[in-house]
Parts: C-alpha cells; sequence; structure tokens
C-alpha cells in the first residue's frame, strides 16, 4: 500500500512538560515520528509547550509551535497553520486527550483536518472504561469483574457485592493518576473523589482486585492491512497491584509456559485485530500464577513508556514504524532499520535478558510516601542488557545512582529487624529490591519471600544465587569464586566488600575473564546489523564492537530525576550533532531507555552501560577516543571527571582543576574574593560541632548547601538555632565527607546566566530573572528574559562579572552562573556544566547554545563562530519558563517551594510583552488558563497569619477566602489555591490536588500572578 498521497501538512501534538507518568519518552517518540515523516515528504507541524526537548528544535519538524496544549490554543494554531491531517498518538495521554476534544468540539471537522493512524473510535474503546469492558466480553476475552461509576454511592454498592479489595481505574488519565487499591469503604470513597476529580470524564471503573497475579505486557504493531507482530514481551518482576512505571520489568518474559504465552500472545492479537488499531499500542495482561486462567488488564492504544523501553530493549524503532504505518505504509513494505535488510514484519528475536529499574524521587524526599501501588510515582528508569537475568539486574543497580553504599553491599544500610523486613516485603516501598536481598542474605526460604511478596519465585531464585555468590565470596575468595561472581554481573565494588580484598586486588584476579561487546540486532544473530549498538557483558569471548577511530566519547546524564531531567538528553544529542559536523565519530554511553540520546541512530554508536568507572574505562581503552566531553551529562558526568581524570583520561573543555574548585564550596569562596566579586558572609564545615560555632559567627538566617549534589539536595534555610541540626546532618549525609557551605542568606532577586567560553572570552547570550526570591530552587522559580526588575546598571554588572568568572576559570564550552541581587550583585553558585536553563536559552535566542559550546570544547574560538563577546543581542520577544510539579503522585511530600528543587519539568511562554508570554507559560505549567483576578485565592489561616502574607493581602481588591473547614469549600470555585503551610500533609494542598486547583506554593509566585493579570508592572530595583 503506496504512502497517503491526498495529504501534505501534518500536525503532531506533543505531550508538554515532563510529569510522573509522562516523561522524556513521548519526546523520544515524537521526535523519531516528526523525522520520519519529514523523510517521508510532507511538511510537518509540531505543536508543543515543553522547551526541554529535542522535539521541540526548529530542525525537528517544518513548523515548531511552543503553545500551551489546551482546545482553544491547539485550535488557534490549527487554524493558522491549515494541517491536511493530525497524527495525535506520540503525545501521550495529553496528546490523545486532546484529539478526543478536538473532534467533539467539531474542530477537526470544521479545518477538514483527517486523523491519521488509530481512529478516534478505537481510542476511545479503548480508554473508555465501560466500552472497553463492553468489546472484552462481545471477544470473550476474561476481565475482572467491574462496573463503570460516575458517583460513589453505586461504587460502595459494587464493592459490598463483590467484596475488597477493589482496584480504581479512572478513565482518560495517565500513570495511573487518581487510582489505587480500597481494602474498605473509608479508603474507596477517598480514592474515588480524587479519581473522579482527575478523569476528564468523571468516570472511574470499580474492579474486583487481582492483585498477586502475574503481569505481562505486549508492545504489538499492527499495519493498515492487518499485519501484526509482537514487537516485545515483556514481564514485571512485581506482581498486579504495582504500576507498571514503578515495577521491575524483564523482556523477554521468562516465567511464562509456553502454552501460556501463546494463549496470551492469541488474546493480544485477537484484541488488537478488533479494536482494529493502525500503528503500535501496548497491551497488559495478568496471568493467575496458580491456573491457566489470565485476565486482560488494559489496552494503550498509542506509544508508551513500555513502547520506549520496548524500542531500546529490541532495537526495533516503534515509534518511527508508526507513523510510517499512519501515512499509509504496511510493515511489509517498511525495511528494518536495524538490519537494512529485512523488514519491519519480522517479529524481533532476543538472545540477551533486558532489565528496566525505576528511580523514585524518596532519596530526595524522605517524608513522602514511598508506598507502592497503582497510582505511579518513578520520576525515571534506567535499561541495563545482559546475557543472564542476575547479570542484567545487577547492571541495572549500578546504573541508579541512588546511595553509593547500598549499590555496592546490595542490602539497606542499617540494620534490619525481622519484623522491619516483614513489613517492608509486605507492603512494598522504592526500596523492596534491597529488603529483599537482606531477607536472602538472612537465609529466609523462598516459600516464605514468595508468600509475603507475591513474587514469582523464579525471580526471587536469581535474586538468591545473587546472594549466595557474595556469600561464597565472604567465605573463599578464590580466583575462580571471583570470575563466576564478575561474570554473573557484580561489581568490582561488591566483590571487594564481600571477599574484603581491594578493588584493585579484584580488578587484577578478575582481569582473565573481560568484558566484551555484543550488539543488538532485533534477531539474535540471525542477520547481519548495520546497527552500532552495543551491551558488555563478561559471558562470551568475542567483542563485535570494533574502534570507530578519531572519535569523541560523550556520557550522558542516566535516568531521569528531580534535579537532572530531559534537560541533559537534549545537550547531549545537540553534543553529538555538533561532533560529527565537526569530523569526528561520536560515541554515547547511556542507560536511560527514554531518551533521544539512546536512540541507535542518534550517534555513531551507543553503548547502553552504567555511568560507572568500571563500565567506562574498558569502553575507552577500545574505542581510544581523542577524549571525553563531561559538560553535557549533568551532575552525574561531573562526578566522574576526577576518576577518569586519575585514570589518564583525556577531559576536553573546562578542566578538572577548574571543576574542582566550582564544586568545592571552599576554594569557590577564595576565587570570588580574589576576584573582588561579592559573596554572601560564609564559611565550609564538615561536622555538626562546626557547624554550631560558624552559624554564632555568620548569623541567621543561613544558607546551607552540600558540595558536589544536584537539584538542590538537602540545601535549606535556617531561620534559628533550633533548625540548624537537622538541616546540618541531611547536608552532611548528601554531601559524603565533601565540605558544608554555609552563608548568610540574601534575600533578593535571583537571576542567572549561561556562559560560552573559549577559555580567553565569553559571551553569555542573556540573563534569566527569577521571579522567585532567592531561597527557593532555580528550578522551581519562574524564569524570565530578559530581566524585567533589574536597572541597566544591575544588568552590565551581572555581564561583567559573568565575563570576569569565565575567564579567571578558563572555562572552555559551558558554564552556568547563579546571582542574587539586593545592594549590590552576589554569586551564589557556578556549575561548571550545561544546566537545565540551555534549552530554554537555546530556543529564545535561536542559538544551538549546547553545539556552539562543543565546537568551542574542540577548539573553536568565539570570532571563529561569529559570536560577540558581552552580552548577545536581545531577541525583541519575551520568554517564560514555568516549573512543573508532580504533587499528585507524590502524597506527603512538602508542596512549599523551598532550596530542594521539588519540580519535574517545565513549560515556555513566548510573547511580544511579558504578559503573553507569562500566559501561554502558566497555562500548561500552574493550570491558570481560566485564572482572573476576580476569582480570587483561597488560603490557610496558616498562610493569612504570615506577616509578609498578611500585609499583602491587605493591599488586595480581589476575594479571599480563609478556608477553615475544607469540606465547606466549593468544589467548583475558579479561585486559585495558596498555601505555605511545609508539613508533609498540608490540608489545603492536598484538597487542591485532590480537586485539580490551581496550587501556588510561594508568596512570590502569586503576587507576580496577580499582579500582571492586573497588568501592573514587577516592580522595579
Amino acid at each position: 500500500m503506496p504512502k497517503n498521497l491526498t495529504i501534505h501538512r501534518i500536525a503532531v501534538i506533543g505531550s508538554g512538560p515532563i510529569k510522573i507518568g509522562q516523561a522524556a519518552e513521548f519526546d523520544y517518540a515524537g521526535t523519531q515520528a516528526c523525522l520520519a515523516l519529514k523523510a517521508a515528504g510532507y511538511h510537518v507541524i509540531l505543536i508543543n509547550s515543553n522547551p526541554a526537548t529535542i522535539m521541540t528544535d526548529h530542525t525537528t519538524a517544518d513548523e515548531v509551535f511552543i503553545q500551551p496544549l489546551t482546545l482553544a490554543s491547539v485550535t488557534k494554531v490549527l487554524t493558522q497553520s491549515h494541517p491536511d491531517a493530525l497524527l495525535p498518538t506520540l503525545g501521550g495521554q495529553t496528546g490523545l486527550n486532546l484529539a478526543m476534544a478536538l473532534d467533539q468540539a467539531g474542530v477537526l471537522a470544521q479545518l477538514h483536518i483527517q486523523l491519521l493512524g488509530t481512529s478516534l473510535k478505537t481510542i476511545n474503546q479503548a480508554e473508555d472504561r465501560a466500552a472497553f469492558k463492553a468489546l472484552m466480553t462481545k471477544l470473550h476475552q476474561p476481565v475482572p469483574a467491574s462496573t463503570t461509576v460516575h458517583h460513589v454511592a453505586s461504587a460502595l454498592t459494587f464493592a459490598t457485592e463483590i467484596g475488597y479489595p477493589v482496584i480504581v481505574r479512572p478513565a482518560f488519565t495517565l500513570g495511573g493518576s487518581g487510582g489505587g487499591i480500597a481494602t474498605n469503604p473509608h479508603d474507596l470513597r477517598q480514592i474515588l473523589q480524587r479519581g473522579l476529580t482527575r478523569s476528564p470524564v468523571n468516570e472511574c471503573l470499580i474492579e474486583q482486585s487481582i492483585a498477586g497475579y502475574k503481569e505481562i505486557e505486549f508492545e504489538v504493531m499492527r499495519d493498515n492491512s492487518g499485519a501484526k507482530i509482537i514487537v516485545c514481551s515483556m514481564e514485571n518482576f512485581d506482581p498486579v497491584g504495582i504500576h507498571t512505571g514503578d515495577s521491575i520489568v524483564y523482556a523477554p518474559v521468562q516465567t511464562l509456559t509456553d502454552t501460556e504465552y501463546q494463549t496470551l500472545r492469541q488474546a493480544v492479537l485477537t484484541i488488537v485485530d478488533a479494536l482494529d488499531i493502525k500503528g503500535g499500542c501496548n497491551v497488559q495482561l495478568a496471568q493467575d500464577p496458580h491456573s491457566a486462567q489470565y485476565q486482560v488488564i488494559e489496552v494503550n492504544p498509542r506509544v508508551s513508556r513500555s513502547s520506549a523501553l520496548a524500542s531500546k530493549a529490541t532495537g526495533y524503532p516503534i515509534a518511527k514504524i508508526a507513523a510510517e504505518i499512519a501515512i499509509g505504509l504496511n510493515l511489509a513494505e517498511i525495511k528494518n532499520p536495524i538490519t537494512q535488510t529485512t523488514y519491519a514484519a519480522f517479529e524481533p528475536a532476543l538472545d540477551y535478558v533486558v532489565a528496566k529499574l525505576p528511580r523514585f524521587a524518596f532519596d530526595k524526599f524522605p517524608t513522602a510516601d514511598a508506598h507502592l501501588g497503582t497510582q505511579m510515582k518513578a520520576t525515571g528508569e534506567v535499561m541495563a542488557i545482559g546475557t543472564t537475568l542476575e547479570e542484567a539486574t545487577l547492571k541495572a543497580i549500578a546504573s541508579l545512582e541512588t546511595d553509593p553504599t547500598v549499590q555496592t553491599t546490595l542490602v539497606p544500610k542499617q540494620p534490619v529487624t525481622t519484623a522491619q523486613l516483614s513489613a517492608e516485603l509486605t507492603t512494598p516501598t522504592d526500596q523492596r529490591l534491597f529488603y529483599l536481598f537482606a531477607a536472602l542474605q538472612q537465609g529466609w526460604p523462598l516459600a516464605k519471600l514468595a508468600d509475603l511478596t507475591e513474587i514469582t519465585p523464579f525471580f526471587l531464585s536469581k535474586l538468591q544465587h545473587i546472594i549466595g555468590l557474595t556469600q561464597q565470596l565472604a567465605a573463599s575468595p578464590t580466583p575462580q569464586q571471583l570470575l563466576t561472581a564478575k561474570k554473573y554481573g557484580l561489581s568490582t565494588a561488591t566483590m571487594a566488600h564481600y571477599s574484603q580484598l581491594s578493588v584493585a586486588q579484584v580488578t587484577a584476579l578478575t582481569a582473565a575473564v573481560p568484558l566484551v561487546y555484543k550488539m543488538v540486532d532485533t534477531c539474535a544473530g540471525e542477520f547481519a546489523s548495520a546497527t552500532p549498538y552495543f551491551y558488555s557483558t563478561a559471558f562470551g569471548t568475542t567483542t563485535e564492537s570494533q574502534p570507530l577511530g578519531h572519535s569523541i566519547l560523550v556520557l550522558g546524564a542516566g535516568p531521569i530525576r528531580i534535579g537532572q531531567g530531559i534537560e541533559f538528553d537534549y545537550t547531549t544529542v545537540h553534543c553529538v550533532k555538533a561532533i560529527q559536523q565537526a569530523g569526528y565519530q561520536a560515541i554515547v554511553v547511556n542507560n536511560n531507555p527514554e531518551t533521544v540520546s539512546t536512540d541507535f541512530s542518534s550517534s555513531d554508536k551507543l553503548y547502553f552501560e552504567p555511568l560507572t568507572l568500571e563500565r567506562l574505562m574498558p569502553i575507552i581503552q577500545l574505542e581510544q577516543p581523542v577524549g571525553v566531553i563531561i559538560q553535557f551529562g549533568g551532575q552525574t558526568a561531573v562526578n566522574l571527571a576526577n576518576q577518569l581524570a586519575d585514570a589518564g583520561v583525556t577531559i576536553l573543555g573546562t578542566s578538572v582543576d577548574t571543576i574542582d574548585m566550582t564544586e568545592n564550596r571552599q576554594a569557590f569562596a577564595t576565587l570570588l574574593a580574589q576576584q573582588q566579586i561579592a559573596q554572601a558572609t560564609g564559611t565550609t564545615v564538615t561536622t555538626l560541632a562546626a557547624a554550631k560555632v560558624a552559624a554564632l559567627k555568620i548569623g541567621y538566617p543561613l544558607l546551607v548547601r552540600p558540595s558536589f549534589v544536584l537539584g538542590g539536595r538537602a540545601m535549606a534555610i535556617v531561620h534559628h538555632a533550633a533548625e540548624l541540626t537537622p538541616v546540618v546532618k541531611a547536608a552532611v549525609a548528601a554531601g559524603h565527607g565533601a565540605p558544608i557551605l554555609m552563608d548568610h542568606y540574601l534575600a533578593g532577586i535571583e537571576c542567572e546566566v549561561d556562559i560560552l567560553s573559549d577559555g580567553s572570552h565569553v559571551c553569555i547570550p542573556g540573563i534569566m530573572e527569577h521571579v522567585e526570591s532567592a531561597g527557593i530552587h532555580s528550578g522551581d522559580s519562574i524564569a524570565i528574559y530578559p530581566p524585567q526588575r533589574l536597572s541597566a546598571t544591575k544588568q552590565a554588572k551581572i555581564i561583567s562579572i559573568a565575563t570576569k568568572l569565565g575567564q579567571a576559570l578558563h572555562c572552555v564550552g559551558m558554564m552556568n552562573i547563579q546571582f542574587v541581587v539586593t545592594d549590590d550583585v552576589y554569586v551564589i553558585d557556578v556549575n561548571p556544566r550545561a544546566s537545565r536553563t540551555v534549552p530554554f536559552m537555546s530556543k529564545v535566542t535561536h542559538l544551538p547554545l549546547a553545539q556552539l559550546a562543543t565546537k568551542l570544547i574542540l577548539g573553536a574560538t568565539l570570532a571563529n563562530l561569529d559570536l560577540p563577546t558581552g552580552q548577545y543581542p536581545l531577541t525583541g520577544q519575551v520568554a517564560v519558563k514555568a516549573p512543573v510539579f508532580s504533587f499528585n503522585k507524590l502524597p506527603q511530600l512538602p508542596t512549599k517551594l523551598s532550596p530542594e528543587m521539588k519540580s519535574t519539568g517545565e513549560t515556555m511562554g513566548l510573547g511580544a510583552t511579558l504578559n503573553d508570554a507569562w500566559h501561554a507559560a502558566l497555562t500548561d505549567s500552574y493550570q491558570l488558563q481560566n485564572w482572573q483576578p476576580q476569582a480570587g485565592l483561597i488560603t490557610d489561616v496558616l498562610t493569612s497569619q504570615v506577616p509578609a502574607v498578611k500585609a499583602w493581602l491587605a493591599t488586595l481588591a480581589i476575594p479571599i477566602t480563609i478556608a477553615t473547614d475544607l469540606a465547606q469549600l466549593p468544589t467548583d470555585s475558579p479561585a486559585a489555591v495558596l498555601t505555605l503551610d511545609k508539613t508533609s500533609d498540608a490540608p489545603l494542598a492536598t484538597w487542591a490536588l485532590n480537586h485539580a486547583k490551581p496550587l501556588l506554593t510561594a508568596l512570590d509566585t502569586t503576587k507576580a500572578l496577580v499582579a500582571i493579570n492586573d497588568l501592573d508592572p514587577l516592580v522595579t530595583d
């Protein structure tokens, strides 16, 4: 079937800002699809509000609209851009819901826009819980007993009939949002009130719980002629009851009998046929571990997080092929880009095991509820490939970048009692894997663990094997035992810990079994592969990876977590482009399956590996690159700089000595003093006793910060002596022995710059001013370009200081500098790397900052690149970057903004005026598109009594509601909610989240909102 020649212009809807449940996987899918559509000769129009994505680069689509993803905004773009067709299945739940809304509003019919790929009828049938159940009944496919409800009363009646526990699944939501498992009427009432609010159609499915069944996923491709293949089968280590995004997942399936597998496979193919899927989709099923019975859980009629994982696990580019199916091509006509000889109708086969481990933010937020259920809580994930399940699992653990002690020992840091172990295993948290290792270390039998956790005994036996290997090392660390442990994936550090040998001794004794590199080829080696995509294994004798020559190695940023997000994938991809333009071969090492940087076609060679010295050095020894670039891999890569340099590796760009100086708070303070650059009074300490002495000398309030951390980890403002002890203890723990900086806290206007430097000259693309004052993490602040409140004199001083610092530090490439402006301009911090603002400033200035920085790293000068020294000319537009929070997915997380970063993503607004840019940015971030001053504010007693709030509220002429009884608050109120309650269960914040109300947790944000909506200028200095 030839491609569709009746259409010429195709609109693609992105997924908007990164949130828990909808992350970088949609940048990967959307970018891949846009490029495929362009390559097929279509004019591509992209609509998305997320500046941190490759998708929103002007090179990805022919027209890029960085606009809010609302019905009104998207309608305006479609009216202006005149597409012939719309492809909505690459923008996650956001894209699907918008397509449905556009259709229901008559927009698609009015503008004569046809929908490509899976039809709206199919989307509705898959997403609407009642319609899906009706179809399954018609197909004689088993589904749990369930009913669709729109009211609490009918849900309580049904639950009583079928018995508890029941699962609540809201319709048309993502990441299990608003859902949960209820074990009694009280829980059901609470979960349902939230779920009905979260569902855009006010609908939930109440379903008989099948928690404890094996959870199985199939990623399926089906074309226009009805031909279909299973791209990948996946089995969750965790049983049904824990969201798949929070589960450990293995590919291919590990524990099904052939009969069970074929039964489920046939069920999946029957379902996608009946739904008339065109493109990719994900089908989730549950297999009873004690019988042949299975249940169908749900179908996602779009690309998803699982499809990104399946693409990277198999090397089969699902989003690209889904886009080609959408324009009319069939699987038998589409070449497989991996082999370049077989076709996309050829079903992938794996001769290795893939492990996915979720990455959570609970290390940053110990008060947040870490218990896992049907509502997703993970911020990102890592993937690892190995010959055995043990090897893949241990490589994934090494990739997590959590507590290094736990990653080494594989068990919790603190001794665990029998009662604690039972509780942790019965009620799972993000740490359950390590508690399982602890139980096995204590000799708990597999049958008991299986009973407590409902995890399949096969998986538990693999964990038991790993612990057995550590126990053999502890008993008799012979060379043979060490070699066996290495083969199954134990890290050198783990082997050293259990054998009581040094890392150097372990390395020497295991040198006889070097790591070899195998290729990911989609066909288990049956056909030759043209794709340079590799993983390491200690099983095997021959390496399939041949050195590229004249190459540069780029370190990625690992899993997405709060403080280190998709922006580093963006900078990594741009770095690769510049390396290739300069005539070098680009090699990427990363372990994040969601990202564009781990697409096999992004670089000249990809290694899917943990970002550890142990895994990097064999790659470097094999490839012999000209050097390694670490500036674009966030704090992950920066923290590896010293180890790599000590191993003799050439670090390109800013020197390791400079990196040390900026990361070491004490050395940096000395440099600022030498350069006569203003800084807050402060000192460094390493103990609580020294901190108490320093606090008296410096005076309160204090800003306490550990060195060598990201995302404001363990950073806090201390107002009086009673707060000091817990803050310093947390900072000492987060800093792993590095000095703690204690500064006098300066309240003022915070701003920041990214600089480009060739080592001698400095270019500043622009100044970003923060709406929120110093003391709220820059990642959680609203940033405005150009500054609105800073005088020309202060701006000139910022440029002067940035230039002076770039030169004094001999910065080569890129650097981020943060300031606070009060009576003078003070420097707060320097990050010797790309930061989260790079994509935003790249889109504002139309300068590819990461590419320019890479060219400087490779030897170009500012003059070569036609870049001016000093400030780059203003663009004439105003741009606003606004943070996006996932508070509704992380119960018990304090919502009040602070020095510890809490946002998961960001949106961008562009306009001729601040008012235009502000409204565009805050529509997709704070959901304030419909707010007007006359709608007023709702606040709580605690917040209203804060002196600064009380004084400000007294000046306002807008309605203010001080909530004393939440039950009396009108749930249909258009008011925005302001609360500065910093407790982990702030009642008004919880009410706002449960009822999907705009939630403001910083006074400065609220003041700016009211001022800008009243068209008042922000106050100038």
